[in-house]
């Protein structure tokens, strides 16, 4: 596993289960939300830049609590951090984002994800 594209390969399966055959895209979903376990979320993402270098830092929270993941083109593997409390993740998703400001980075982008 010398090569990164192949770190990736065994993280990031290309041919999910969730893959139409016919279409090519993704399915909508709504065979696997069956149990209705699945709880509502939001997503907040910050696309940074700096010295043309783009930068990712990703904020999803919900009732059990909240994610941080951070992907910077300076190191090898995106990296995530998980909080019980949502107030408590979108503080340090805030505290982040004020710290990468601080250091050079500009913001091209804050807000939900953007599709299409």
């Amino acid at each position: 596993m010398n090569d990164f594209e192949d770190h990736f390969d065994d993280l990031i399966d290309d041919e999910t289960e969730t893959e139409t055959e016919s279409t090519g895209y993704f399915a909508s979903g709504e065979e696997d939300d069956e149990d209705g376990d699945e709880e509502p979320f939001d997503i907040q993402t910050a696309v940074l830049s700096k010295n043309g270098m783009l930068a990712l830092l990703t904020l999803k929270t919900g009732e059990s609590g909240g994610q941080i993941v951070r992907f910077d083109p300076r190191q090898p593997l995106p990296t995530a951090q998980r909080y019980d409390d949502e107030a408590e993740a979108a503080r340090w998703f805030r505290r982040s984002l004020a710290t990468s400001l601080k250091n050079g980075w500009t913001v091209v982008y804050d807000g939900e994800p953007l599709f299409g």
